[in-house]
């Protein structure tokens, strides 16, 4: 997690959060232009997030929802003004998986990730708040090719798609060979899995999680190991740890076909 100090007259929170910044240090934590996160270095710790109205809606519920799993942050405040959606949440406690005290051991840490996520889909569902994250995913990339919007780069170093239609024509024809019957992060990367001295502490950044198919998990995963640790060297580790038996790799490849459209 990286943080960067900030004067807290210079920044205007909604008053109803005056209880967690009074006598506190704010440090921005943001990573995304999409939102502004920032830290308060008080109690235990919170983290408040703003971004566009109506854009934290499912992220709130995900939260609660895996929170009420034991497998995330509490969320202890959501707000509403005329521009903006506002989020307080719990620090987890721990560091994320990107930290040098974890990538330095990257065996143990790939064991550790894949088994985790494994652990993730065997959670039960049949309560989850968002139960279509398959038709969404799907949704989501006919807007796109519609929109010839497209990056062919984003998978490169393990699938070849030629072009765009060609990517399309994949998920046009198989698409629909996609699960939706598995508890799934909808983001698994090293920087949203926190680990306190090795030991699983819980997952942040829930906006896209929901029921679906856990190869959309599998694939982030891979994805996420070789760009974090900068090399492919560990993807075969990561497929062992999980249950090479539980993957199948036409359905990897569909769902990267869907995910080239963002």
């Amino acid at each position: 997690m990286k943080l960067k100090p900030i004067n807290p007259d210079l920044v205007t929170f909604p008053k109803v959060f005056e209880k967690y910044l009074n006598a506190a240090k704010l440090y921005d934590s943001s990573c995304s232009p999409m939102a502004q996160v920032t830290y308060v270095d008080k109690d235990n710790g919170y983290f408040i997030k703003r971004s566009k109205k109506d854009s934290l809606q499912r992220e709130v519920a995900m939260t609660k929802y895996f929170n009420s799993k034991g497998l995330s942050a509490k969320v202890l405040e959501y707000y509403q003004d005329d521009l903006y959606d506002w989020t307080v949440t719990t620090k987890i406690q721990g560091f994320d998986c990107t930290e040098d005290i974890y990538t330095s051991n990257p065996e143990k840490l790939v064991d550790i990730l894949a088994g985790r996520l494994y652990l993730l889909h065997q959670e039960n569902y049949t309560d989850c708040p968002v139960k279509n994250h398959t038709e969404l995913l799907l949704e989501r990339a006919r807007n796109s090719y519609q929109a010839g919007q497209g990056d062919l780069k984003l998978f490169e170093n393990f699938y070849d798609f030629s072009s765009i239609e060609e990517a399309w024509s994949i998920v046009d024809r198989y698409g629909n060979e996609l699960q939706t019957n598995t508890l799934l992060h909808g983001d698994y990367c090293l920087p949203n899995v926190i680990l306190n001295d090795w030991k699983f502490s819980g997952f942040i950044d829930i906006d896209t999680g929901g029921v679906g198919d856990r190869h959309a998990d599998i694939l982030w995963g891979i994805w996420s190991v070789i760009f974090n640790l900068k090399t492919d060297k560990y993807t075969d580790r990561f497929i062992d740890a999980y249950g090479r038996s539980h993957i199948d790799k036409d359905l990897l490849k569909i769902v990267a076909a869907t995910e080239v459209f963002g």
